[in-house]
């Protein structure tokens, strides 16, 4: 492992209790952030933050992310308890199931644009004064290269990370002074819970796309993601990271 410098820094990882969340709290850990988890599954949190603690200061809080209280006062509470709240990796995200657009429902589509975009709107929101105001901060989304080539049968899930992409553009163009940089990764897809959410033909259909032959490790992206939340990085915001084995073409 490349060793990065988060010493003294703070990273919140949203739906870090498993997947690529956890896998990123491993390496943030690893290299010398306090990690706090905020993530929906409470059940989940207290065994997830007891394995990662073994590797640093971990905590967790249950939040309910599309909910702008909720965030607020973790938001809140996270600086009260750590003295300062430095990097946001939004992560948490849901596919919704597959099937043909007019076959997905509106309830369904509504909810994976609230946990996929208007949740991670609602994080930004509640940590960017606070992180201009240190005149420091890094924020990364996981986006997915869904979000720039569309997905049949995933409509919803590819809309979102869509959103999510130009979300970090007029984000990132908005901070660009102020010492807070914005960016994001687009990752094919890695073999976490998130299958479970998904058919076969689906999963061989992007397993096919992707000129590796293979899918992406969380500890990959996990990498990418450190790298991006480091002083190393420094002049890059705005911008989208692929991380696809050779899939996209922009």
């Amino acid at each position: 492992m490349n060793q990065i410098d988060l010493n003294r820094r703070v990273a919140v990882i949203t739906g870090g209790a498993q997947g690529i969340g956890y896998a990123t709290a491993e390496r943030l850990l690893r290299s010398g952030a306090t990690v706090v988890l905020w993530d929906a599954d409470a059940a989940r949190l207290p065994a997830s933050c007891a394995a990662l603690s073994a590797l640093g200061p971990c905590h967790g809080m249950a939040v309910e992310l599309t909910d702008e209280a909720a965030v607020a006062d973790a938001a809140a509470r996270t600086v009260a308890d750590h003295g300062s709240l430095d990097i946001l990796v939004n992560n948490a995200g849901i596919t919704g199931g597959n099937g043909p657009t007019w076959e997905l429902s509106p309830e369904v589509w509504r909810r994976v644009l609230e946990v996929n975009l208007v949740a991670p709107y609602l994080t930004c929101r509640a940590v960017v004064p606070g992180m201009v105001a240190r005149g420091w901060g890094r924020i990364v989304n996981i986006a997915s290269v869904a979000g720039k080539e569309g997905n049949p049968n995933a409509s919803h899930y590819s809309a979102s990370k869509a959103g999510l992409i130009a979300l970090t553009k007029s984000l990132g163009k908005e901070l660009a002074q102020t010492g807070v940089l914005v960016n994001a990764i687009t990752p094919a897809v890695a073999k976490t819970a998130m299958f479970d959410q998904m058919t076969q033909q689906q999963i061989d259909y992007m397993l096919g796309k992707i000129p590796m032959g293979r899918f992406v490790q969380p500890d990959e992206i996990a990498a990418m993601v450190a790298w991006l939340c480091s002083e190393d990085c420094s002049f890059t915001t705005a911008g989208v990271f692929d991380i696809t084995g050779g899939r996209a073409t922009y």
